[in-house]
């Protein structure tokens, strides 16, 4: 059994509305239990309308419970969920997401801090815990559930590793509505966004069943990683944290030992973006690898 922790922030504008489309929707059904966390009452998923009987056994294996708290997202440093009833093997996080783009956009990502800028949360140079099957989990069914909806304005991304929290000792990950008040707000935008995190969790127990993926982490290109969202589309890969080419040169042992040992699943690969890293990056990175007992392969390499 896994339990899935869902968190969301009153602080946070599209959170509540990715929260509100759990509570108040005809297709999910959860109820407030007796346990508190964070001063606010949990609540725990009870059904969903649109299982079919072979996905219906979901539920029957696996729990789910939605959480509240009261403080920005990226600040929610050393909670320790031993010390609480509901002990959850894994963490979706629900948040805007923010660009200067502003575009329309649904998202996936971990969370990293690559140098020693905690403006966003987060410890120097700390990654957090992930699962690599479950970022290729969310980032297709994101791509799924726009697919099936009008919101075809909106892009479906994996970005990089950035901001916080870093310091939770279970593996996370930030599902987000964006880029501006406007989508923030936007309640047929939550709704993809919480039947999206729903479809993940499905999803993330099919591929861990199937045992099908290998697993990577990445190196180079730029922070939406096109190049590593067109494989982990494609190929039976999953890829966990992924330094873009902008943080190459902050990169050091103890940074590669935690994107390995951070990622619940067994590393296969080292992943190089190799178009998108410069030379003088290539010289400063691969020699670090090469220290490594895991392969080093490009992206192009996988489709040989």
């Amino acid at each position: 059994m896994t339990r899935f922790f869902i968190i969301s922030s009153s602080e946070d504008k599209a959170s509540i509305n990715i929260r509100n489309n759990f509570i108040n929707s005809n297709i999910f059904n959860f109820e407030v239990t007796n346990y508190d966390w964070e001063g606010n009452a949990i609540q725990q998923l009870k059904s969903i309308s649109y299982l079919d009987n072979n996905k219906s056994k979901f539920l029957e294996n696996n729990e789910i419970f939605l959480g509240l708290t009261d403080k920005p997202l990226v600040f929610l440093n050393d909670i320790n969920f031993q010390e609480k009833i509901i002990d959850p093997d894994i963490l979706i996080i629900a948040s805007r997401h923010v660009s200067k783009t502003e575009r329309p956009a649904f998202l996936i990502h971990p969370t990293g801090v690559w140098n020693d800028n905690t403006d966003f949360g987060g410890s120097p140079k700390q990654l957090s815990y992930t699962s690599a099957i479950l970022l290729k989990a969310g980032y297709l069914s994101i791509k799924k559930t726009v697919n099936d909806s009008e919101m075809s304005t909106y892009s479906s991304d994996l970005e990089v590793s950035h901001h916080g929290p870093t310091n939770l000792d279970k593996p996370l990950v930030f599902m987000e509505l964006g880029s501006k008040l406007k989508e923030w707000n936007n309640i047929i935008a939550g709704k993809i966004i919480a039947l999206s995190i729903m479809r993940t969790l499905i999803k993330y127990e099919r591929l861990k069943l199937e045992n099908s993926q290998e697993i990577g982490v990445g190196f180079g290109g730029t922070h939406y990683a096109p190049q590593f969202q067109k494989l982990i589309e494609k190929k039976d890969i999953s890829v966990a944290h992924i330094c873009p080419k902008y943080f190459i040169s902050s990169l050091n042992k103890d940074l590669i030992d935690q994107m390995i040992d951070k990622c619940i699943e067994n590393v296969n690969y080292f992943i190089v973006d190799w178009k998108g890293l410069n030379s003088e990056d290539k010289k400063y990175l691969l020699p670090m690898l090469e220290e490594y007992d895991i392969p080093t392969k490009k992206i192009k390499d996988f489709s040989k």
